[in-house]
Formats: C-alpha cells, structure tokens, sequence
C-alpha cells in the first residue's frame, strides 16, 4: 500500500470513523426516553452474580482456543496448555491493532522456537478459517430463520441489504470450507503465484491434518461459539433486554457475521460492534442503554481483559528465544 495512503487511512479515516459513531450512539442514546431510570437499573445489574459467570464463560472462551491452538501444533511441536493459553492471550493483544484482527498470529508465534514460527503462521490461519467458517455457517442459518419465521425483521432492512449479506455468507461458507480441508494445496499454489513467491515461500509448509483432526477442530470452534453467543445473551439479559432466548441466539448469530464481514480496526471496533448490535436489537427492545452498556462489557470482558493480560505474557517473554530454545 502507498506510503500516502496508510498515512490517510492509519491517522484521518480511522480517527474519523471512530468519532462519527461515537457521535451517533451518543445521540441515541440521549434520545432515550428514560434514560435516568434506565442508567440506575444498569448500575445495579452490574452487581450481578451472572457477571461473575460471564468472566468465567470467557476464561472458558479462550481456553478451548488454548486447546484448538495446542492441537494444531502438535506437527510441528508440543506445547503446555498453559503455555498454548498464554499465547492465544498475546494474541489477542496483537491482534487489537490490526485490520478485523487478523494479526493474531504476532503474538502466538513468540512462544514457540524460533524455526518453528514461520510454519505456524499457516497454522494459525488455518485455526481462523475453521471460526470464520462456524461464523458464517451460524449467521446464514440465522438468516434463513428469519427470513422464514421473522418478518418484522425483513421489515427493518431493504430486501436488497440482506440478500447481498446472504450471497455473500454462502460464498463465504464454500470458499472457507474448499480452503480448509484443502489447506495444503491452497498454500503451496499460493506460495508458487509470482507476487508472493519469494515472500511467503517459507510459509507454504503445513501439515497434512487428518480429517479426524480437522473436524476435532471445527468442533472445538463451534463450542467456542456457543459460549460467547450465550454470554452476550447472558449479559444482554442482566442489562434488562428482553427478548426470547432462541430469537435472541439468532439475532447474535447475524451479528457475528455481519462483525466478521465489516471492515474494523483497533479502536474503531467498539462502536462499530455497538452500532451494529443496536440496530439488530433495536428492532426488539427499546432499551438502547441497555444494549451498549452490554455490548461494552462483552468487548471488555472479551476483548480488552484478555488483551491486557496477553500484553503482561509478552513483555515476560523473549522475543527471539536462544537457538537451542
């Protein structure tokens, strides 16, 4: 990318963006009818038990990841559980400040050897496509339902919006799943196109994974789903959003994809995840307040927790380990 360019988009479209969302969940929110009352009941919600539950859910969260990434490596070299979960959290601390956080893998690789992490970096593509493709697969699924059962929601939205996101997320679910049973191939031919030859030349070793292996993967995924769709409904329930458990479910899956589909980076996430959120949830509750002060914990107790300690790994590790490591 031009010099000129990353300079316009790192320090004027990022910043911009950031503060025209902020602006707009700022006037909603103050649009709120009963915003004091609302305001009081959330401060007490957050005295909640469920809380507690939610952090653990997230510790759960990025344990079975931990466990997904340990796995993946097993070709290549073992590694402890704890030492797999340190590495997802470094991770995600990377990974913060990068486009749709992608650079996850920046923080992984800094706790295995060193002639082992350019391998890994596939490794830990591969891991990404097996989420990505959970998330699409659940977020078309969701579509479908209500595009059967829900036709307020149809209502809410031009026809035309929801069938492109709905092209889009079959497209999405073919290529994730050809790419990742075929993961060997993809990358030696990509390795072999002129461009990227002499770049990534080292990065188109990856194991020949089982199938086994490959759909102990996917399920490993899926479950990690699971718990934090059903944390964000645990919060979105203690924040006062009712709303049924399954339509809920649905909602959210629509909203991962639609995350995973939005371009995002660093702190330009939070309002686009609550902008978002709200205009999916919206269409059920009135309850704004108690939408964003849910999407906000569930970016904290997510995201920005998990950061922070993943930040603590690695300033405690080396970052070029000695040769004999």
């Amino acid at each position: 990318m031009n010099k000129s360019i990353k300079i316009i988009v790192n320090y004027f479209l990022g910043p911009l963006i950031f503060v025209v969302l902020c602006l707009s969940i700022y006037k909603q929110i103050s649009l709120q009818q009963d915003l004091m009352e609302r305001w009081q009941e959330i401060k007490y919600s957050w005295r909640n038990p469920i809380v507690l539950l939610v952090i653990l859910l997230m510790i759960l969260n990025w344990g079975i990841e931990a466990i997904k990434w340990r796995l993946l490596l097993l070709p290549i070299e073992k590694i402890s559980l704890r030492t797999s979960f340190k590495a997802v959290l470094a991770g995600c601390s990377i990974t913060m400040l990068t486009p749709n956080r992608i650079g996850e893998f920046g923080g992984r690789i800094l706790f295995l050897k060193n002639i082992h992490r350019l391998k890994a970096i596939s490794i830990s593509i591969l891991g990404s496509i097996s989420q990505l493709f959970i998330t699409f697969l659940f977020g078309t699924i969701g579509l479908i339902y209500f595009k059967v059962k829900e036709q307020s929601f149809l209502n809410s939205f031009s026809t035309g919006m929801i069938n492109i996101i709905f092209i889009l997320s079959l497209i999405g679910i073919v290529l994730l799943l050809i790419c990742y049973f075929n993961f060997p191939f993809l990358s030696k031919f990509i390795s072999k196109l002129p461009f990227w030859k002499k770049k990534i030349a080292e990065l188109a070793f990856i194991e020949k994974y089982s199938t086994n292996v490959l759909v102990k993967v996917l399920l490993l995924s899926f479950f990690r789903y699971l718990v934090f769709i059903f944390q964000y409904i645990l919060i979105l329930k203690i924040t006062h959003i009712e709303i049924k458990w399954d339509l809920c479910f649905w909602l959210l899956s629509i909203f991962y994809l639609i995350m995973a589909l939005a371009p995002t980076i660093g702190f330009t996430e939070f309002p686009i995840r609550a902008k978002a959120i709200s205009l999916l949830i919206g269409i059920y509750s009135g309850n704004f307040l108690g939408v964003q002060f849910a999407t906000l914990g569930i970016w904290i107790i997510n995201l920005v927790l998990p950061a922070i300690f993943g930040s603590i790994f690695i300033i405690r590790t080396k970052i070029i380990k000695d040769e004999h490591a």
